[in-house]
């Protein structure tokens, strides 16, 4: 595929048609169990919006106490979202555990995608195709959370002619989500949770200019993200290749910059921010570390019941040390790693 072929086909995926309402598209990690139910409290019953939400949670979770949660606090109907479903104003769809939630054709999209900044369902996908998908009808929506999750969908949603709305950080019950946006994004309002339902009844009130064009690396990225495209020339598209290995799948990794927001993506769809690609080595480092140990543990007592037996040769006994010197390395390497694994829940 050419780089001309991938540019017509990403302008080819801003054409198709769209519904007149809009589309408000929420992203929540640690602590937004709560805070996704102190919002929906504040809708009204006819609130004249589609709501798309992505939490954060264990793939082996289930959504039902979320959304018992979310239907007994707020006034709109909710539900999982599912494969080729309708979008209604007036309605929450819900994604679900360990799927990519995203939107085309007006229809919620639910894949087994790559995981994006480590997580699946991740925040940035959803917001990524809505964009694409609405351009200036979106409204996004950052509540609080650790990492930045979030940080690069509400970039794509400006760009694309959205609005862009965050938790204050100092209203959030974990501020690195919404922080990590006001650090990177011009938002259009940071509002505490208090004050967001008024908000967003308003917002989703108002009248709308014309759309403007989704530019061609967005329109990219969010066909990579639905498995249409995931070769080498359309990554190459995006960025530069780098030396370094994707923790992911061992694949080399692109850079992409937006401003001063730098992110990574390899070709078969994990893509990272600079903090949860630095999080996701440490974690591997940890992991390499401990497969060591145990190795040279094995090692040392294969030695060891040798010499008891013996059958081991005369040097044994200086390999049982040399193998003590290095376990007693790799324990203070990894009593010394306290940041192996950064929270992302």
């Amino acid at each position: 595929m050419t780089a001309a072929t991938t540019k017509k086909m990403a302008k080819a995926g801003s054409t198709t048609r769209r519904s007149d309402f809009p589309v408000i598209v929420i992203g929540a990690s640690a602590g937004g169990l709560a805070a996704l139910g102190t919002l929906v409290a504040q809708l009204p019953a006819d609130f004249p919006a589609a709501i798309l939400i992505v939490y954060h949670m264990a793939a082996t979770s289930s959504n039902d106490a979320v959304l018992r949660m979310l239907a007994d606090k707020g006034n709109l109907p909710c539900k999982q979202a599912i494969q080729h479903g309708v979008i209604k104003s007036g309605c929450i769809y819900l994604a679900q555990p360990d799927h990519h939630l995203m939107i085309s054709e007006s229809k919620t999209l639910v894949t087994k995608g790559a995981r994006e900044n480590r997580a699946r369902p991740a925040i940035d996908p959803l917001f990524r195709s809505a964009a694409v998908e609405f351009g200036n009808r979106v409204i996004g929506v950052v509540l609080t959370g650790y990492l930045d999750d979030g940080t690069s969908g509400m970039e794509v949603i400006r760009r694309c002619g959205g609005t862009c709305v965050v938790q204050d950080p100092a209203d959030a019950a974990y501020p690195d989500m919404p922080q990590n946006v006001l650090n990177h994004v011009k938002v259009d309002h940071c509002v505490p949770l208090a004050e967001m339902g008024s908000l967003l009844t308003r917002l989703a009130d108002r009248e709308r200019g014309a759309r403007i064009s989704v530019p061609d690396d967005i329109a990219v990225e969010a066909k990579i993200a639905q498995r249409v495209l995931s070769d080498l020339e359309s990554v190459e598209f995006l960025g530069a290749q780098l030396p370094f290995n994707c923790p992911g799948c061992g694949g080399v990794l692109w850079q992409m910059k937006v401003g001063n927001h730098v992110r990574f993506r390899c070709h078969t769809g994990h893509a990272y921010t600079a903090a949860t690609l630095l999080a996701e080595q440490t974690a591997k480092m940890e992991e390499t570390l401990w497969v060591a140990l145990r190795m040279f543990e094995e090692h040392k007592n294969l030695l060891v019941k040798m010499g008891a037996d013996g059958t081991a040769s005369p040097s044994y006994a200086e390999r049982v040390e040399q193998s003590n010197i290095h376990i007693r390395r790799i324990k203070a390497m990894l009593h010394s790693n306290t940041a192996a694994t950064d929270p992302l829940l």
